[in-house]
């Protein structure tokens, strides 16, 4: 499947604000409050500054002006317990925006990483054979990180600290309109080289987490294949290819901590330049007895409650930057087509009786390299298909488009009448049994992989369906029976234990469909007259497409298809097929060593 490359920049912000910000409007609005009662009451020190000062100066007080426009100057008692009021109000107002809003945005933050899982899994099977399930990883836990500014206190503080900026400069103008303008210059000069500087992180924070991905998505293959790269002796080349990646993460980190710092640098010298400027030419006012010396610290007082929030934007613009990268790439993975979205899909499975139909099937995973070219064939309730033919002959890929896994390019897949394009495909699934040659198990009881099949299923039931598939022959031998913990993937039982417990699992679903993918040809004698012996169980009065490998399996089908190059050049039941001395004759006598 090709991935859809929509760009979503330009639709961030839109889609942050209507599907993150606007479902939480009352609680970001709270917050919003918040900031503004902590930001107002910041002001409250720089504004009485002033009054103390010149109230401590003989004479001052009649120099300068009145910023809060005052028809007496305040008692100094009034003036400290106002802002120790003042100081209050900020300690209490900042711990409640934490609270309120920090475990917001980590709900909110796990809220996405569940919607982009289930999203991820309803996703085609062929997405997942062209993306490392480690990348995918990635995508679903750290993409969706850096939104936690968007509903944090990074937005409210965006908006707090705008309001606040505005606010000091209504005073700044009022106290004095030429030192206001001088501090302009630089803030104007810093504003310009944040605006360039984001446009350079926005990409990065992007690429950031593209890299981030394919790191991750190698490091779990190698983690899940430790037993190949120890046998083969390749754990240096493994080395190499991880230090590739981390030091490709290394770089994309320092191209941003580089920006980030040029800008918190600049930050901190176009300002201090302003501060240099404004003591000098307050400094000359007030021998010109034009400004007053409680004025000139009240005026640098709140220039810094105005650049402080401007410097602090910058950093919360790149914190919002990392959280837009991010929306891009969540909603660049949730824009790709699940398996349902096709329109045609409207049909609900009723219960299936099993009359499988291929009707001139073709399909190809790529272009111009054929895979089924043709194949046609019938599988009645309760027959037993086996598949045979060489390597890449397209057994498994028939097995993918009875199990809806896959879709044909051409011809038709019909159960029970319905054509399997038109069904919803969770009604279908739930009907069907799968054993994989795989046997792919889950890290935790074999109790708990059993149950997975059906989740409603009594200890009875579970009991039952492992007593016939053979799993208590070499679970009872085990100190915790069924509630063994057999690690991931199952990696503590051994080839044919594994493939047991798949089949109770199977048989567990009591489906009426089955799809085998019948792996014992590795197995020794004593695990596969076992697994032989719970398959009796498991094909009873089902209908079984089965990729057959051990000649028990293939003389008892009710049908072969012998697979050449994609077609079936050779079909009927054991006895026929041998007495046409033709491909079928070859295969079997070569595994039969005869």
């Amino acid at each position: 499947m090709s991935k859809p490359k929509k760009k979503i920049s330009g639709a961030s912000l839109r889609h942050a604000f209507e599907e993150i910000i606007w479902p939480r409007k009352k609680l970001v609005g709270l917050g919003l409050a918040l900031i503004l009662v902590n930001r107002f009451a910041g002001l409250v020190l720089p504004a009485a500054s002033k009054y103390l000062i010149d109230g401590a100066i003989p004479g001052a007080s009649e120099v300068g002006t009145n910023p809060l426009g005052l028809s007496s100057v305040p008692d100094a008692q009034v003036v400290l317990s106002a802002v120790a009021i003042a100081i209050l109000f900020q300690a209490s107002t900042s711990y409640a925006l934490t609270m309120l809003l920090s475990v917001e945005a980590q709900h909110l933050i796990a809220n996405l990483r569940a919607q982009v899982q289930k999203h991820v899994l309803q996703l085609p099977v062929n997405v997942f054979d062209d993306n490392k399930s480690g990348e995918l990883v990635s995508r679903i836990m750290d993409d969706v990180v850096g939104v936690r500014n968007l509903v944090g206190t990074g937005l409210v503080q965006l908006v707090g600290g705008t309001v606040t900026a505005i606010v000091a400069f209504s005073f700044l103008v009022r106290i004095n309109t030429v030192m206001t303008a001088i501090a302009l210059v630089p803030l104007a000069a810093f504003a310009f080289v944040s605006t360039k500087a984001f446009q350079t992180l926005r990409p990065a924070f992007r690429e950031r987490g593209k890299i981030r991905a394919d790191v991750t998505g190698r490091l779990t293959e190698a983690l899940g294949g430790i037993r190949v790269i120890k046998g083969f002796h390749a754990i240096d080349k493994e080395g190499e290819i991880f230090i590739d990646g981390v030091m490709r993460i290394f770089e994309n980190v320092k191209t941003t901590l580089t920006t980030q710092s040029l800008i918190t640098s600049l930050g901190t010298f176009f300002m201090g330049m302003a501060s240099v400027l404004i003591l000098g030419y307050g400094s000359w006012l007030i021998g010109e007895g034009r400004l007053s010396p409680g004025d000139l610290v009240s005026f640098i007082l709140f220039l810094g409650v105005m650049i402080a929030p401007v410097i602090q934007m910058a950093n919360i613009g790149t914190q919002m930057t990392e959280a837009f990268a991010g929306l891009d790439r969540t909603a660049e993975l949730l824009s790709w087509p699940q398996e349902d979205d096709d329109p045609a899909r409207t049909e609900t499975m009723p219960p299936v009786a099993g009359h499988i139909v291929f009707h001139d099937v073709y399909f190809q995973y790529e272009a111009d390299k054929p895979v089924l070219q043709g194949v046609s064939f019938e599988a009645t309730p309760g027959m037993v298909v086996a598949l045979v033919g060489s390597s890449g002959s397209g057994k498994s890929t028939i097995a993918g488009l009875a199990a809806s896994f896959l879709s044909p390019d051409a011809g038709r897949v019909v159960v029970d009448g319905v054509d399997l394009r038109t069904i919803k495909l969770a009604s279908y699934r739930k009907q069907l049994g799968l054993v994989f040659q795989e046997d792919f198990l889950f890290d935790g009881t074999i109790r708990e992989n059993l149950r997975f099949a059906r989740p409603s299923a009594s200890n009875a039931d579970i009991d039952d369906a492992a007593e016939k598939a053979y799993v208590t022959e070499f679970s009872d031998r085990f100190p915790d029976k069924l509630e063994t913990v057999i690690g991931e993937r199952g990696v503590k039982l051994s080839g044919g234990q594994r493939q047991r417990v798949t089949i109770a699992r199977a048989l567990l679903a009591n489906p009426r469909i089955l799809l085998l993918d019948e792996a014992t040809s590795s197995l020794d004698t004593e695990s596969e007259a076992l697994i032989q012996a719970s398959l009796d169980d498991l094909l009873r009065d089902r209908t079984t497409i089965v990729i057959a490998h051990r000649l028990t399996t293939i003389q008892r089908a009710d049908l072969i298809l012998v697979l050449e190059n994609g077609e079936i050049v050779e079909r009927g039941r054991h006895e026929i097929l041998m007495g046409m001395k033709g491909r079928y004759h070859q295969l079997y006598t070569v595994q039969a060593r005869i």
